[in-house]
């Protein structure tokens, strides 16, 4: 299973839109002149990181540092004030995820793999010149002249999944890396301090993987908001990503709040969600489960220890679609890095 995909598409339905290798056949593309080019420097080297968030109540407390992607390529994160925080704490707690299940074992496995591999290409063996409007057609032959250069394989797949592609070369080109260099380090500290870490997972039971897989191979994708929108990010918000990804680096956590940038988050989430496949199989509402079950699980954390450690998205601690929100309106108080008390 290619780790490009799981992290590219959104929650459990990640599996369907694998991506592989693909053919290196020239076809005849437009000049790339006139694409912006990155100006931004990404830092490098050591950087500080964002500050804690503070999450309290009845004397417990939970500290919350909270990640982005894409970060600098070459930027190593000084993790000492994290590391202190782990190991006075109880229990860390990590990003949410979600798990895929299947009758009979792990999901997919090599059986799957061809399936799965048909499942991210545009059904009837149809092209990307034939499912897209003859102007996002032109737009996306600019930008993949730019970036995947004579790659005949991409014009195959379906648009958000040649879109993800794009995207990640366009990062890579750009200084910018996908690793998960928090994550990492958080279990690296908690292991060395003895201190237990959790994953808040969702489990989602697909009795019949191959007949999923096949279902989504045979159906229209509504995709190409999430498409243009991902476009537009590779087109207009490079410089954008890498300055907001030097804020984090640099603990710059108002200058992330002050840079909006375009978000195709929520519109190929709703792309994969609003599939058949997703809504006859109770998908549909699978980010609320998320969060209700990392909540669920940060509440029990500040109710059982003194001091706990979390780890979540950006996106999730500030911003309108934050859990520090939804527990500061339940009642626990929350402070943000530099607030007078939360470095207590």
């Amino acid at each position: 299973m290619n780790k490009r995909c799981l992290r590219t598409y959104p929650f459990a339905l990640a599996f369907l839109l694998l991506a592989g290798p693909a053919l290196a056949v020239p076809p005849v593309v437009p000049e790339a002149d006139d694409v912006p080019m990155l100006e931004t420097l990404v830092v490098s080297g050591v950087q500080p990181g964002p500050g804690l968030w503070k999450v309290s109540r009845d004397g417990n407390v939970m500290w919350v540092l909270g990640t982005l992607t894409p970060l600098p390529k070459r930027m190593e994160w000084n993790s000492d004030e994290a590391r202190e925080r782990i190991a006075a704490s109880g229990l860390v707690l990590l990003s949410p995820r979600v798990s895929i299940s299947t009758r009979g074992g792990a999901l997919g496995g090599m059986f799957l793999l061809p399936s799965a591999l048909r499942a991210r290409n545009n059904p009837d063996k149809q092209q990307l010149e034939d499912v897209l409007p003859a102007a996002d057609y032109a737009r996306w032959q600019v930008l993949k002249a730019r970036y995947l250069g004579r790659d005949r394989g991409v014009e195959k797949r379906r648009p958000i999944a040649a879109a993800m592609e794009l995207r990640e070369e366009a990062f890579d080109r750009s200084d910018l890396s996908w690793r998960d260099v928090v994550g990492r380090e958080v279990k690296r500290a908690a292991g060395r301090s003895g201190v237990p870490f959790e994953q808040p997972t969702v489990t989602l039971r697909v009795e019949n993987a191959r007949a999923a897989l096949k279902e989504f191979s045979r159906n229209e994708l509504d995709d190409l908001e999430c498409f243009r929108l991902t476009l537009d990010q590779v087109e207009r918000d490079l410089d954008t990503l890498a300055t907001r990804a030097n804020a984090w680096a640099m603990g710059e956590v108002a200058m992330l709040q002050d840079l909006p940038y375009t978000d195709n988050s929520q519109a190929c989430t709703e792309a994969l969600l609003e599939t058949s496949l997703a809504q006859n199989r109770g998908l549909t509402d699978l980010p609320a489960r998320v969060e209700a079950t990392w909540l669920a699980a940060a509440k029990g954390a500040l109710a059982e220890h003194r001091e706990s450690f979390a780890v979540l998205p950006m996106s999730r601690v500030i911003g309108e679609r934050s859990y520090l929100r939804v527990l500061e309106q339940a009642g626990y108080s929350v402070e943000a890095p530099g607030d007078s008390k939360a470095s207590d």
